[in-house]
């Protein structure tokens, strides 16, 4: 067992020894005997609660040991009175141990539990490739809280014959519907990627394949759930990029020190929904020029907070922080402005996807580096 857990405050750690401090200081200067046994006791508890076995069993010799001085000096260690005393010091003590017992149990489970959250969430999200060709790409995901590992947000990156393909998505909803859903998303997007050359197709077949899987859930999964989406098209050779927005948050082209949201005016219906009836909107091709980053970002970063209750605008709060590097600062510059933005635990979790086009001769001259280095 973690001889502290992180859940709480350093300082914590040393509550255990100042209940026993003062619960022997109060037994030996009250005037009635041992009113400050109950301290001891919750000193015992507590300690088992939130330090190792270790310092669990210190803490309950210090216990015992004071209580035995306490009972010499008050001349009852040779009468019923101070056995009893003894015994139920001793019985405190065990029950601190068999606290500190059970938690640690249940902290391997847990530990087995996150573990296999983990390698699902490598298998269902894993990591793209550094570079495509003239891109460079990073992604980060980050769960609303530290214990999570795995929930509704996704991201994919595939290159394919009609260029490198994007998509960056977030699943109403949380737990292992979500976390369904995202793996059906994921499957019909590496699929249909490879094999529709128009992105409003590319997003139909995701959207059947999505209909198709939630004909075996429950009537209001099938009636409220949907995921929003924005689909990504960087062609080969192209100083453009094409976007298909289904209902998600416009992304962000940072180029030098500007940062500017590529919105639309129709950003379309989420994936889930076309039963409504109402026709997909077209995709729109953006100035993508050499040494600029693409931003691709879920709700968990527009929709983070401050104390005032502002949103988070990534289009204000990053542009002067340009020009970035590549993606990777990029998003570790994003990461901790929401995160001192929000000045606390988030409500959703964070998904980020970044895409840096690397000018001709930068390009060429990295590969210059990798073909002398072999």
């Amino acid at each position: 067992m973690p001889s502290f857990s992180p859940r709480w405050p350093r300082y914590v750690e040393f509550a255990p020894s100042v209940l026993v401090a003062g619960g022997l200081i109060w037994d030996a200067f009250s005037p009635a005997d041992y009113w400050g046994d109950p301290m001891l006791t919750a000193a015992s508890v507590t300690a088992g609660a939130l330090l190792s076995l270790r310092h669990t069993l210190a803490i309950g010799a210090a216990i015992i040991v004071g209580v035995f001085a306490l009972t010499v000096k008050d001349g009852t260690a040779d009468i019923l009175e101070g056995h009893l005393e003894l015994i139920n010091t001793l019985f405190a003590a065990l029950m601190g141990v068999g606290v500190n017992r059970v938690i640690a149990r249940h902290g391997r489970h847990l530990d087995v539990v996150r573990s296999v959250a983990e390698a699902a969430q490598r298998a269902v999200l894993p990591a793209p490739p550094d570079r495509i060709g003239p891109l460079t790409i990073a992604a980060r995901y980050q769960a609303a809280q530290s214990e999570a590992r795995i929930g509704g947000d996704a991201y994919a990156v595939q290159r394919t014959p009609f260029g490198v393909r994007l998509l960056i998505a977030d699943v109403r909803g949380k737990g292992l519907g979500a976390v369904s859903a995202v793996s059906v998303l994921l499957g019909a997007f590496r699929e249909a990627a490879e094999q529709e050359a128009e992105l409003t197709v590319l997003a139909d077949r995701m959207e059947h394949a999505l209909l198709r899987e939630s004909e075996h859930t429950s009537e209001e999964n099938r009636l409220e759930g949907f995921i929003t989406a924005l689909i990504c098209e960087v062609a080969p050779g192209a100083t453009a990029l094409r976007l298909l927005n289904c209902g998600h948050p416009a992304p962000y082209l940072c180029h030098d020190d500007e940062v500017r949201a590529l919105e639309v005016g129709d950003p379309g219906l989420p994936l889930g929904m076309g039963a409504l009836g109402a026709a997909r909107t077209g995709p729109t091709d953006w100035p993508f020029p050499a040494g600029s980053t693409l931003l691709l970002v879920t709700d968990g970063v527009t929709e983070a907070r401050n104390r005032a209750g502002t949103f988070y605008d990534p289009a204000a709060q990053l542009a002067d922080h340009g020009p970035f590097r590549g993606p990777r600062e990029l998003i570790d510059r994003l990461v901790g402005e929401v995160e001192r933005w929000s000045g606390g635990p988030r409500d959703d979790d964070m998904a980020v996807l970044a895409i840096t086009r690397q000018a001709e001769g930068r390009r060429r001259g990295a590969q210059s580096v990798r073909s002398a280095g072999r």
